[in-house]
């Protein structure tokens, strides 16, 4: 019996979800949860054989959550569900490493099937996810990336220069860099841009 756990936060979705699944002979969900941090740590709790995971929701996404399950070396296999083909999403997914990224738009079958395939040690990615995610790669680094974050909070240039230690010449030339990179008319246009396509 593969055990399941589904977290998202949409409660009719994760009803539908969850007894749809259950309807399947080989499998029984047996938690869920409508936020990342009852997620966290109810998933630790039953240590399901697979979790599928909603990206946006409350407290913690569904990308931040899988971080902290690979950090701690968890065995459950991670399947990350969306209604969104952002390529900065799914780029980050596979560099956390879950086993499967897929739309919310296919049928229970194929999602039934992506679960038997993960567990039987394949990984499962959405075509049309992994055709985004080529089609447009994040032109910003790391740093630029954590700037761009940083200047989405809120936080001024000199709060920046404080927080990553850089010189405020640094921080301007690299927000500068974003704008241009992005073709974006300011760091306000720049940050919405990379937040639309899941970059930041």
């Amino acid at each position: 019996m593969i055990r399941l756990f589904i977290a998202e936060d949409q409660r009719m979705l994760l009803g539908a979800l969850g007894s749809l699944l259950n309807l399947e002979e080989d499998m029984e969900v047996i938690g869920q949860a409508m936020n990342g941090e009852e997620a966290f740590h109810s998933i630790l709790k039953f240590a399901p054989d697979v979790c599928l995971m909603d990206i946006e929701m409350p407290v913690l996404s569904g990308l931040e959550v899988a971080e902290q399950l690979m950090n701690e070396s968890f065995g459950s296999k991670i399947i990350i569900l969306t209604t969104f083909a952002r390529p900065g999403y799914f780029e980050r997914a596979v560099k956390i490493g879950v086993h499967g990224y897929l739309l919310k738009d296919g049928s229970i079958d194929e999602l039934a099937d992506s679960i038997r395939k993960v567990v039987a040690g394949k990984r499962v990615f959405s075509p049309e996810l992994t055709f985004e995610a080529i089609r447009e790669e994040n032109p910003l680094t790391k740093r630029e990336q954590e700037i761009l974050r940083l200047a989405v909070l809120g936080k001024t240039t000199k709060e920046i220069t404080e927080e990553l230690f850089l010189s405020s010449g640094t921080v301007r030339n690299y927000i500068s860099e974003v704008i241009h990179k992005l073709g974006a008319k300011n760091r306000t246009e720049a940050a919405s841009i990379a937040e639309e396509k899941g970059w930041i």
